[in-house]
């Protein structure tokens, strides 16, 4: 009992001395870099602790980087589905951000838009290509085949979908206009 009573008094006077916010966040660090007392804080409320401590921005930034450093800690975070959603979110993001600066900034954006444009005009006319050769091979094999109403339907289905891409794909070409109206969308989609 005269134990308790002196743990007692000595959290009562650690209190008193450390009423003053500078002399209590100069103890609190010197306490949080004692890994034997850390180890004995609960550990909900060792999480209490951090989310505190994390609320600055840049704080949790630097704090959260160094921990998925650790491929455990990064394996156990992205099994929680939010926060791999939020990741992939940053990601994205960030992506987004680097190329706008690149268009904004960098002196090479006019020949990079360029390149772009040959090879958005290749893959083109690299798809128009593979379907035609691809139909190419596959028709001729068709000879005397005698299709069930289900087949035709399907077919039928899918040529008009074809058709209708490929009026799209010339009216882009002609127009540079790539907007899809609701028609086109759910043909395209296959509704």
């Amino acid at each position: 009992m005269v134990a308790q009573v002196k743990q007692e008094d000595k959290v009562r006077s650690v209190e008193e001395l450390t009423r003053d916010e500078d002399v209590a966040a100069t103890v609190t660090g010197d306490l949080l870099r004692r890994p034997a007392v850390v180890a004995q804080v609960k550990q909900e409320e060792r999480v209490r602790v951090v989310k505190e401590l994390t609320r600055d921005e840049h704080v949790a930034a630097e704090v959260t980087t160094g921990l998925l450093r650790r491929p455990d800690v990064a394996f156990k975070a992205m099994s929680d589905d939010t926060a791999r959603h939020q990741v992939n979110h940053a990601q994205v993001e960030r992506a987004r951000q680097a190329h706008e600066h690149f268009e904004d900034t960098s002196p090479a954006a006019e020949s990079v838009r360029n390149i772009d444009r040959s090879v958005e005009f290749l893959d083109l006319v690299t798809a128009c290509h593979a379907f035609v050769a691809a139909a190419g091979r596959v028709v001729p094999g068709m000879r005397d085949r005698q299709f069930g109403e289900d087949e035709r339907v399907a077919i039928h289905e899918n040529v008009a979908r074809v058709r209708a891409t490929l009026d799209w794909i010339e009216t882009v070409v002609d127009t540079g206009k790539v907007d899809v109206d609701g028609e086109l969308a759910r043909l395209l989609q296959g509704e």
